[in-house]
Parts: C-alpha cells; sequence; structure tokens
C-alpha cells in the first residue's frame, strides 16, 4: 500500500482532500494533506509566500517516500520539492495540474493555454501581491460538477492566493528528472482547459498518463474514483 501526501491548488487548503482521505484509506492506503503557507490554518502572510517555502514545506511534512499528489497550481511546488529531496518522493501525481517546465513560471505556462477561464475571475489585492476569485464565479470554475454540500463548504475556505510562487520560475535538473511521474487528466475542467493539459504531458509515455471525466475538482465530484485511480497508479 502507498502513503500519499495531497497537496492542495490555488487558494485551497488541506481542508479540499476531505472526501477523498478516507477513501484511500479504503483501500489501505494511509494519506494526509497539508496547508501549505499563507493556506488553511497557516497564518503566513502572502506577502512572504514564495514557491521554495511552499517546497520546503511539503519536504518538511515527508520522513519517509510518499506518492506526492499536486493539485492545479501544486504542480509547481511538488516539482521543486523533487528537485531539492528526490529521496522523500516515491513518485510524483499530477491532478489536473500545472506540469511544470525547467526556467518557466506558472504564469508564463498559464498564458500559452488557448483558453484563460480564470482571466475575468481572478481580483488581485490593492497591493496587488495576491489575488482571490470573484466568489461569483468559483462555483463554475472549480466545482462545476460537485455536490452542492461540497460547495457550500467550500466556497468560504477558498483563500488569498500569493502570487509569488506564480511568477518565480522554476529550477528543474537530473534529481526531478530520476522521479517517477503521472498525471490526471480531468476532461470537463473548467480552469485548466483539458486540451492544455494534453499539450503538457506530449511526450509522456501513454501509461503514465491517466484520465476522469470531471471538472477541477474530482476530490468532491468523484472521490471514490478518484481513490481507484491513485491506487492503480500506485501499483504501477
Amino acid at each position: 500500500m502507498a502513503d500519499f501526501l495531497l497537496i492542495h491548488g490555488s487558494c485551497h487548503g488541506a481542508w479540499c482532500w476531505r472526501d477523498l482521505i478516507p477513501q484511500l484509506e479504503a483501500h489501505g492506503h494511509t494519506a494526509r494533506a497539508i496547508d501549505l503557507p499563507g493556506h488553511g490554518a497557516d497564518r503566513t502572510h502572502y506577502s512572504e509566500v514564495t514557491l521554495e517555502r511552499y517546497a520546503q514545506a511539503i519536504i518538511d511534512a515527508i520522513d519517509t517516500p510518499v506518492a506526492l499528489v499536486g493539485h492545479s497550481m501544486a504542480g509547481f511546488p511538488i516539482s521543486l520539492a523533487a528537485e531539492m529531496a528526490p529521496q522523500k518522493i516515491a513518485s510524483l501525481i499530477y491532478l489536473c495540474a500545472y506540469a511544470a517546465q525547467n526556467g518557466r513560471s506558472l504564469v508564463e505556462m498559464r498564458a500559452e493555454a488557448p483558453r484563460q477561464p480564470m482571466a475575468d475571475a481572478a481580483l488581485r489585492t490593492q497591493d496587488g501581491l495576491a489575488f482571490y476569485v470573484d466568489p461569483a464565479k468559483a462555483p463554475s470554475l472549480f466545482y462545476n460538477d460537485c455536490p452542492a454540500e461540497a460547495v457550500e463548504f467550500a466556497l468560504p475556505r477558498l483563500c488569498l492566493q500569493a502570487l509569488a510562487p506564480q511568477t518565480t520560475p522554476i529550477r528543474l535538473g537530473a534529481a526531478y528528472a530520476r522521479v517517477k511521474r503521472s498525471y490526471i487528466r480531468c476532461d470537463d475542467d473548467r480552469t485548466i482547459p483539458p486540451e492544455y493539459q494534453l499539450t503538457m504531458t506530449q511526450g509522456w509515455p501513454a501509461s503514465d498518463v491517466y484520465a476522469m471525466p470531471t471538472g477541477h475538482s474530482p476530490f468532491f465530484a468523484d472521490p471514490a474514483g478518484l481513490a481507484d485511480l491513485l491506487t492503480r497508479i500506485a501499483k504501477g
């Protein structure tokens, strides 16, 4: 059985894995989630949040090698964590996430997508150092196929998202390249266009790329199906 460490995406926290963790445990795995700096219960001010601090928080949470799952924005910090401490990571699993590319920032990658669903939904703070998602648009972007109860649970928990981790070019090298990677595409994603998820995995072995028919939050839309798929990936 696998030991899963679950990393949330932009504006979210460990809370978003509420329904997935018991499903993974039912398969016999261990599973836990953390709040990245500035998210959930972590009160780091967004002006102090960096991509490296995200990665270091992940590394600090690992004692023995884990299957590291990153959702959406978390594709960047899980990749950097693998570069900084590959011995702590058994595998990387990108869940409708940005598959980080050396020398590029998340903002640069997002800009090359054929559509920009977040363009009019991300509202900047007055100091320009963070953004938040328009509450009126978050349900259709993040939770279009999720149960109403889950949407009601999630919306008041969304938080400010520091911009620095997303504007910082990532540096990846040989250490990252040695870590096994898998990708789960979400084919009804309203946040990261599914066709761009295909672009990001061009050249990956077909056996390492999977798909779900869900929107951007399969941990709410289909936690049982996601746990089944993660189990398949963990079994290799």
